[in-house]
C-alpha cells in the first residue's frame, strides 16, 4: 500500500529520494512527503496532496531541500482523511497548520501499514503530556518511539524495540533521530521493507524498483526485528536489541524492466512481456525436457502422500487458483479446494499434515495471504508459496517455495505475473500426475512439450491487438459486461472481469454460463455486452446456446475461441481466436484478449491506467 523510502550518503538526498518515490507510484497513494536532515538538529518536513509532482513543485524537484539523510513516502489514507496535516512524515513535536517546514524535533517517521491499538496507545501519549495534530495512528507511533527515548534515556534501538512489544498491527517504519544525523532506523512487522546498500550509501524502499536504479545488493530485514541505517553499513538486531545477521541478495532483474521501454503503459509493456515471462519460468522448472523441482524442497514422496490441496489467494492470484483446481484435478486426480486468504484465515477449514496449502501471490507481501500461509502452518499443513519476489515474507516462511519469473510488474493490473503463475501451477498439475502415476512418461513429456509451444502461441495473439483496439472504442461507453464461460472458461471469464473493472471503471461480473438462467439474466437488455469464453471442446455448444439465450434478449455477443470453431460467427457479433494447444492451458491464450480488451476500453476512456483509483499493487494491509 503506502510507499516508504530512505537514503543517507553523500549526495543530496531529496532528489533521490522523488525519483524513488515515483518508482513506488503503482503502489497507489492520495498524499506524499519528505524529511531531509543537514547534519543539525532541525529536520525540514515538506508534504503535498494528490500526486507526486506536487511535492516536487513544492521542493525544486528536490533541489530546495539540503542535506544527505532523508526518508520519504506516499501514503494511501487508512486512519485520517487525505490532507496534508496527515501526510506523512509525521514529527514527535507540536506542529501547527501543514506540518511543513523546519521542524524542531527528536524523531521524524514514516509508517506503512496499521497499528490497530493506536487509540490505546494515544490516551497513553495524551496523560504523559503529548498532543496531536493528525489523525493518524502513524503519529502516534512515532511519538510513542519519543516517550520511550526520553523516559528511559536510551538508544534508538532500545526505544524503538520497547515500541515494538506495545504496538499490535503491521508496520513498517523509518525513523530519523536528531541526536543522529546521518543516520535512519528501521523496524518492521508484517509490512514490507527493504534495505540497499552500496560502497558509501544506503538506501530503504518498500519495494524493490525503487532502488534497483541505485543499487542491486539488498537486506530483506525480517518480521520484528531493527535496522540502523548508516551510510554504507546496516546492522540488525532482534527485540532483545541484540545484533543478528540478515543476509545481503542480489537483485538479479534488468533495471529496464521497471521502465516503460517506449510504451504508453506499464501494463501494455507487462501485457507484451508476457510470452517471456512464461518462457522464463518455464525454464526455470524444465530442464532437459524434465521437470525439475529440486529447489522447492517438494519430494516425491510428500507429493504421493498428498490427500488434498488448498490453494489460498486474492484477486487475480485466486483466479490462477481456480484455473489450476480444473488442471489438478483433471491430471492428477488430488481433491483441490480454492479459498479467498481473507476468508481462509478466519474459517476452521478441516486440514492436517495430509493437505497441502498454496499460497500464491506476486509480492509475496500480501497481507491476507501471509496471515492464511500462517494459519496454514498452525494446523500442521505443509505450505508451498508460488511467488514472484526472491526473500519476500512469505518465500521466507513457507514449508517451500516455487518462484516464478516474471521480472518487476508495475502496473497495479496484473498480466505477466498471473500469465507466470498459471503456468507454473501448469507445471505443478503435470509434476504431479507423473509421480502419482496419473500420466505416463510419454504423456508427461507430450504436455511439456505443449507447454513449450505457448510463448510463440502468446505472440501470435497478441497480433490481433488492433482488432481489439478497434473494439474497445466501439464499446467503451457500455454500462455493464458479463462475462461467462464453462470449467476452465469460468475461471478464465473472471480474470477477465476483473481486468475490466478494475482499470475501466465499467461495471462487469463473471458468471458460470450454466448459472445465467438462475437471476442474472434479468439483467440483460439491449446492447448489453456478454463476452463469451469458449476454449473447453466439451462444454462449447453448452455455451455458445447460452449466449444466444442473452441474444434473444438484446444483447451484443463477443466470442473467444480457437482456430477453427468458425461457426462461432454464426450466432455472435464479434468473434477473436487464438491459436490452439491443450484444453488446459488454454487459459495461458485466452487471457490475452480479455487484458488488451481491458486496457484499450480504458484508454478510451481517458483514465490512468497503470494506477487505477482506490487500487493499491500490494495490499499489505488487511
Amino acid at each position: 500500500m503506502c510507499g516508504i523510502v530512505g537514503y543517507t550518503g553523500h549526495r543530496q538526498a531529496a532528489p533521490i529520494l522523488l525519483d524513488s518515490l515515483s518508482r513506488l507510484e503503482y503502489r497507489g497513494y492520495d498524499s506524499a512527503g519528505l524529511a531531509v536532515r543537514n547534519g543539525t538538529a532541525l529536520a525540514e518536513v515538506v508534504k503535498a496532496t494528490g500526486k507526486l509532482y506536487h511535492l516536487a513543485d513544492k521542493t525544486d524537484q528536490g533541489r530546495a531541500l539540503a542535506g544527505c539523510c532523508g526518508i520519504g513516502h506516499t501514503r494511501w489514507a487508512t486512519h485520517g482523511d487525505p490532507s496534508v496535516v496527515n501526510a506523512h512524515p509525521h514529527v514527535s513535536g507540536n506542529c501547527s497548520g501543514s506540518g511543513s517546514g523546519t521542524v524542531e524535533s527528536d524523531v521524524a517517521g514514516v509508517h506503512n501499514g496499521i497499528i490497530e491499538n493506536y487509540t490505546e496507545l494515544k490516551e497513553k501519549l495524551l496523560r504523559h503530556g503529548y498532543t496531536f495534530y493528525s489523525d493518524t495512528d502513524t503519529e502516534v507511533a512515532v511519538k510513542l518511539v519519543d516517550y520511550y527515548y526520553k523516559k528511559y534515556k536510551i538508544g534508538p534501538v532500545d526505544a524503538i524495540t520497547r515500541c515494538m512489544v506495545r504496538i499490535r498491527g503491521s508496520y513498517a517504519l523509518a525513523l530519523m533521530f536528531k541526536d543522529y544525523p546521518d543516520e535512519i532506523f528501521a523496524a518492521r512487522k508484517d509490512s514490507p521493507l527493504i534495505i540497499g546498500v552500496d560502497e558509501k550509501e544506503s538506501y530503504l524502499a518498500s519495494d524493490v524498483p525503487a532502488i534497483l536504479k541505485y543499487t542491486r545488493q539488498v537486506h530483506y530485514i525480517g518480521n520484528l526485528q531493527v535496522a540502523r541505517v548508516a551510510p554504507g553499513k546496516v546492522t540488525f538486531f532482534d527485540l532483545n536489541g541484540d545484533e543478528v545477521s540478515v543476509p545481503l541478495t542480489e537483485i538479479t532483474w534488468d533495471a529496464e524492466a521497471a521502465e516503460k521501454g517506449g510504451y504508453e503503459h506499464f501494463m501494455l509493456k507487462e501485457i507484451h512481456e508476457q510470452p517471456q515471462a512464461v518462457r522464463d519460468t518455464l525454464n526455470s522448472l524444465v530442464k532437459d525436457g524434465q521437470i525439475d523441482l529440486t529447489e522447492t524442497g517438494l519430494t516425491d514422496e510428500m507429493i504421493r502422500e498428498i490427500g488434498q490441496i488448498d490453494i489460498v489467494a486474492c484477486g487475480s492470484a485466486w483466479h490462477v487458483g481456480m484455473a489450476a483446481q480444473y488442471v489438478i484435478e483433471d491430471l492428477a486426480g488430488i481433491p483441490v479446494r480454492v479459498e479467498l486468504a481473507s476468508e481462509f484465515r478466519y474459517r476452521n477449514i478441516p486440514i492436517d499434515r495430509k493437505t497441502l496449502v498454496i499460497i500464491i501471490s506476486q509480492s509475496g507481501e500480501t497481507a491476507d495471504s501471509l496471515a492464511a500461509l500462517r494459519v496454514a502452518k498452525e494446523r500442521g499443513a505443509a505450505t508451498l508459496a508460488i511467488v514472484n519476489v526472491i526473500g519476500s515474507t512469505i518465500a521466507r516462511e513457507a514449508d517451500h517455495v516455487l518462484y516464478t519469473m516474471a521480472g518487476p510488474e508495475i502496473a497495479v493490473a496484473t498480466t505477466k505475473a498471473y500469465s507466470a503463475q498459471l503456468v507454473a501451477a501448469d507445471i505443478l498439475a503435470i509434476h504431479m500426475a507423473g509421480i502419482r502415476e496419473k500420466m505416463t512418461a510419454d504423456q508427461v513429456r507430450e504436455m511439456l512439450g505443449e507447454l513449450a509451444t505457448l510463448p510463440d502461441k502468446m505472440r501470435r495473439v497478441l497480433e490481433e491487438k488492433e482488432r481489439l483496439q478497434w473494439f474497445s472504442s466501439k464499446m467503451a461507453n457500455t454500462h455493464d459486461i458479463f462475462f461467462i464461460g464453462r470449467g476452465l472458461d469460468y475461471a478464465i471469464s473472471l480474470e477477465g472481469s476483473l481486468k475490466m473493472k478494475e482499470i475501466s471503471y465499467i461495471h462487469s461480473e463473471a458468471y458460470a454460463a450454466g448459472e445465467l438462467k438462475h437471476g442474472t439474466i434479468s439483467l440483460i437488455e439491449n446492447n448489453t455486452l456478454v463476452i463469451g469464453v469458449l476454449t473447453q471442446k466439451e462444454l462449447y455448444e453448452k455455451t455458445v446456446s447460452n449466449m444466444m439465450e442473452c441474444k434473444s434478449r438484446g444483447a451484443y455477443l463477443l466470442g473467444i475461441t480457437t482456430n477453427g470453431n468458425f461457426s462461432v460467427e454464426d450466432s455472435v457479433n464479434f468473434t477473436v481466436y487464438i491459436p490452439k494447444t491443450d484444453q488446459h492451458f488454454m487459459a495461458s491464450l485466452a487471457v490475452i484478449p480479455l487484458q488488451l480488451l481491458g486496457y484499450y476500453t480504458s484508454v478510451n476512456r481517458g483514465l490512468d491506467v497503470d494506477k487505477p483509483r482506490n487500487l493499491a499493487k500490494s495490499v499489505t494491509v488487511e
